[in-house]
């Protein structure tokens, strides 16, 4: 995999006739502006942290800022509405960070568990000026926190799990009519079953299942969309590790 120098000026694909051919949607010069500064603070903290192995510039474009806003398509080009949205397990702040960047009047929180990265998407935040906080703390324990339960319109769970445990870790968090967005490479229908009963369990069911294909790579993409139908019950999320241990 090519590496970047991060003391060398590297420039992303513009490729706006890529977004609108593929999202129907166009960055904004500002946008633009913001995912460059985006790229270059993270092959700076790539320097000390482990945040991506994905640094050359056009596989960053896809893998990370167009994989990031394909999971939102639905929402692009109504982004003037006012959210409480939530990554979880945001990593090195995707999908939350570039989000943030297109929907500015959304309020982003970027959850994980690795203080070091948090701390870094604080300073990140700060740098791109963006409407978004960065916690420390499992989806476990926030699922049961007042502030934070069946308080969000929308979450977005990526690389993170496997399905049932995404729906675990993101309905509790949810509003009743909120949506959940899981991010997935291939995907089957004895997984659309598995995941339909655990979502069922957890007051919630599939509404939708996009197929994309990325548009440099031709990679295999999907994105599942959950709709929160009905309130969690108390005893979800289970505790922690047990979601990954005894999957629903």
């Amino acid at each position: 995999m090519p590496l970047v120098n991060p003391q060398e000026p590297v420039v992303l694909p513009e490729a706006l006739e890529v977004w609108q051919r593929t999202l129907n949607w166009q960055p904004t010069s500002k946008q633009q502006s913001k995912f460059q500064n985006l790229y270059t603070e993270i092959l700076k903290g790539n320097q000390r942290l482990n945040l991506t192995r994905i640094t050359d510039p056009a596989e960053f474009w896809e893998k990370h800022l167009w994989d990031s806003l394909c999971g939102i398509q639905p929402w692009l080009n109504q982004s003037e509405r006012s959210l409480q949205v939530i990554d979880v397990g945001t990593g090195a702040g995707f999908p939350g960070v570039p989000v943030a960047i297109v929907c500015p009047q959304w309020r982003i929180t970027l959850l994980d568990s690795t203080q070091k990265k948090i701390a870094f998407l604080a300073d990140l935040i700060a740098t791109l000026q963006l409407k978004a906080e960065a916690i420390t703390d499992r989806a476990e324990r926030l699922g049961h926190l007042v502030q934070h339960r069946e308080k969000y319109d929308l979450a977005l769970i990526r690389a993170v799990a496997t399905a049932s445990v995404c729906a675990e870790y993101t309905l509790p968090l949810l509003k009743v009519g909120g949506s959940a967005v899981l991010y997935r490479g291939q995907w089957s229908e004895a997984e659309t079953q598995g995941l339909q009963i655990a979502a069922k369990q957890l007051g919630g069911c599939i509404t939708q299942i996009e197929r994309f294909e990325t548009p440099l790579s031709q990679s295999v993409r999907h994105c599942i969309y959950l709709k929160k139908v009905e309130l969690t019950r108390a005893i979800f999320p289970r505790a922690i590790g047990v979601p990954t241990q005894k999957p629903l």
